[in-house]
């Protein structure tokens, strides 16, 4: 699946708000003819304004006189372009789309300009002042590996502070963006379109947000490579750099290491 976030209040159901998880499962219900919508899994739970273009779903469905090309195309009719079903496919019953999945990879788009750009500004933060791109690099390459990310997650409720929030990070680069985000923007206003990917088993609540304030904040010149391992080392959230906007993240990709089918 594929979404524009701004829409919706995050992916997961909640009554009477604009939801994915809550559009998709009534298109579910009558592309179906269920008396009721259907229950959904997701792959990762999106947060409100975070868009998608790899989300993975399952949902267990009666016999239905579609296919999987036919299914896709009955939900983009009712859904799209907000919501779009790339493909759709049977799977067996082992498969779970949050279970199964073992890596996650998100892409932040940052901005970096002196003046906003109309057509980019849904997708990303702009970022008004200069950025150095090397000492925000090498500041990711901290992340790489199994961390404590209480420093960056948003604790659930009924947690402890003390119990750890472990992820392992096998992806955190920042690169120029390329490719059709660009179009002809960054001649026209002399900016950059700066793209940060970040890969991991999975991920906590605003992590990756706050991880891109914390490299934002560096590339501004308020720290560096050491400041940020300090700060992960803390495993605390006091004093830490505010998150990103929603608007500039996107899941991009799920991996499943053993075939859906």
């Amino acid at each position: 699946m594929a979404y524009d976030g701004a829409a919706f209040r995050g992916f997961a159901l909640q009554p009477e708000i604009p939801t994915v998880a809550g559009a998709l499962r009534v298109a579910l219900g009558r592309t179906a003819r269920l008396p009721e919508p259907p229950a959904l899994t997701c792959a990762g739970r999106t947060d409100a304004g975070v868009h998608a273009r790899g989300q993975v779903v399952h949902v267990d469905l009666p016999p239905i006189p579609f296919d999987g090309v036919g299914l896709a195309r009955a939900l983009n009719r009712q859904l799209g372009p907000s919501i779009v079903v790339l493909s759709a496919t049977a799977v067996s019953d082992q498969f779970d789309a949050r279970r199964s999945a073992t890596a996650r990879r998100y892409r932040y788009l940052v901005w970096n300009a002196a003046a906003p750009d109309p057509l980019l500004a849904p997708t990303t933060w702009h970022v008004r002042d200069p950025l150095d791109l090397r000492a925000m690099s090498a500041a990711a390459d901290v992340l790489l590996g199994t961390h404590d990310f209480r420093a960056f997650c948003r604790r659930k409720p009924g947690t402890s502070p003390d119990e750890p929030i472990v992820r392992r990070v096998t992806r955190a680069k920042w690169s120029l963006g390329s490719g059709p985000e660009v179009a002809d923007a960054t001649d026209i206003a002399g900016g950059r379109l700066l793209r940060f990917d970040i890969e991991a088993n999975s991920f906590c609540h605003q992590m990756v947000r706050s991880v891109v304030g914390s490299l934002v904040e560096v590339g501004r010149g308020m720290g560096n490579a050491a400041t940020l391992l300090e700060r992960l080392r803390s495993a605390t959230r006091h004093r830490a750099a505010d998150p990103a906007p929603a608007l500039g993240l996107c899941l991009v990709s799920v991996r499943y290491d053993e075939p859906a089918a």
